[in-house]
């Protein structure tokens, strides 16, 4: 609002005199600014609060659950020959595996051609999948190939579009469920162009036979049937991965192999000796436990920087007496601090696994007494924190519990943040109200100023204009 022109006609300070008005009239807004900046820091605090207590309640909700105590883990020797994971259904053991043989997906290429975009024929190509037996495993028999029943043939149709290499090629690639892939390859021979077939699948029983009805030149080029003769050559043999288990053999279509140990699952990366040993996965009970302890301590740190008072300013922190803050410390204090029901000789508390309250109220753990608690009674610690399946027992569920409900709308946290909000709202309301009050009252002065300023200046100039003309009969009746 400027008030520059104001006492210009009648030569008083007008525009300073409304300016000093203008700051007296506002000091109360300036009051409503500093209520709102302190509701506003005061939700912020909360907020951080609020995360704080998600990420207790996050880490407790991971102690409340059965599963992480009932974990198995496999461990590989030589994690270059196998690796191995176990579910929970996994019995405790050590195994001697040797991979002699990896599993294997048959590979053919066909004969070289010249071009690899030069027509060679058409015709419909089939692909059938099967186990294949050379005639030298059984002296007796002659070479056989078995369909596998479980197995679609797939079918490609090679027309004047794609009767080249790189059309065969693409065909067969266009079909994502046929079972094969293709690709070309260039040997530097002077026939360098060579398709290569590989079935997608490992095992014995994925070995290809390929039958053409069609022209005579692709069916040379693709037809391929294991126990006869064919110009197409075998790169790489379908082959099953092979093992023992501590002396049993076992034979796998795949490089992964289920449940040959109960529970386990081998990868299998090369050939060689390791062993696995499957125990219970203690590791992961434990770094819970510190997840839990170091979640604690986080929310304890938030609390005291909340509630920090400077005595340089003399002013406290955002959440200083707030009440919200400190019932969830006590309530949290107390909750940890008492026993869990269970009977003699039970672990009821959570000193009795190594965690206990440090004077300064934050929580540590002894990892020594907390491993001899896990290494000798696993069932123990799995009911101090997860309680059963069918009670609310457990520091985990207890906690997991309370910080949920504080945090839910209705919540403790959220009722707090409700009511910060409603009064800055009201805060908000009350402001624009005081300000439109303030700036009617403003303007008032200024046009009564302002007519005043036009008064005096009228005045002003009468009593000059009166001045001249008294002076002018003086000067004329002194002539």
């Amino acid at each position: 609002m400027a008030f520059s022109s104001l006492g210009v006609g009648s030569g008083l300070d007008l525009s300073g005199l409304l300016a000093q008005l203008t700051t007296s009239e506002r000091q109360p807004l300036l009051a409503l600014d500093a209520r709102g900046a302190a509701i506003t820091t005061k939700l912020s605090a909360y907020g951080q609060l609020q995360s704080g207590v998600s990420s207790l309640q996050t880490a407790s909700a991971r102690l409340a659950d059965l599963s992480l105590f009932q974990g198995v883990k496999a461990d590989s020797s030589f994690n270059t020959v196998l690796t191995a994971s176990a579910k929970t259904t996994a019995p405790a053991g050590k195994y001697a595996i040797n991979v002699s043989q990896l599993a294997q997906a048959q590979t053919l290429a066909t004969a070289g051609q010249t071009s690899s975009t030069t027509a060679i024929g058409s015709g419909t190509v089939t692909i059938d999948f099967g186990t294949f037996t050379p005639a030298a495993t059984n002296p007796a028999s002659s070479a056989s190939f078995e369909k596998n029943a479980a197995r679609t043939s797939a079918t490609i149709v090679v027309g004047a579009e794609s009767n080249t290499l790189e059309g065969i090629r693409d065909a067969i690639n266009a079909q994502k469920d046929s079972g094969v892939t293709a690709s070309i390859v260039n040997d530097g021979s002077g026939t360098p162009f060579r398709l290569l077939l590989a079935s997608t699948d490992t095992g014995a029983a994925s070995s290809l036979k390929i039958s053409v009805d069609g022209d005579a030149a692709l069916s040379n080029l693709l037809s391929y049937d294991p126990t006869g003769s064919s110009t197409l050559t075998e790169t790489a043999a379908a082959k099953n991965a092979q093992l023992t288990v501590n002396g049993l053999s076992i034979s796998s279509a795949t490089n992964t192999v289920d449940e040959s140990l109960q529970g386990v699952t081998l990868n299998l990366i090369k050939t060689g000796d390791s062993t696995v040993t499957v125990a219970s996965d203690t590791g992961s009970a434990k770094s819970a436990v510190s997840a839990f302890v170091a979640a604690y301590n986080n929310l304890l740190g938030v609390g005291k920087s909340l509630t920090s008072y400077d005595a340089d300013t003399k002013k406290g922190s955002a959440l200083s007496g707030d009440s919200t803050l400190r019932n969830l410390q006590v309530q949290l204090r107390t909750a940890l601090t008492s026993a869990q029901s269970g009977a003699a000789g039970d672990l009821t508390v959570l000193s009795d696994v190594g965690v206990s309250f440090q004077k300064d109220g934050t929580l540590t753990v002894d990892s020594a007494k907390l491993d001899t608690a896990i290494g000798s009674n696993l069932a123990g610690v799995a009911k101090l924190f997860a309680g059963t399946a069918t009670d609310t027992a457990g520091f985990g569920k207890q906690i997991s519990k309370f910080a949920l409900d504080f945090t839910s709308p209705g919540g403790t946290l959220t009722a707090a943040f409700d009511g910060l909000t409603g009064s800055l709202k009201r805060l908000d309301k009350q402001y624009q109200d005081s300000s439109t009050r303030i700036d009617a009252t403003l303007a008032r002065y200024k046009a009564q100023f302002t007519q005043l300023d036009v008064t005096i200046s009228r005045l002003n100039a009468t009593g000059s204009y009166l001045t001249a003309q008294f002076a002018a009969i003086n000067a004329s009746a002194g002539k």
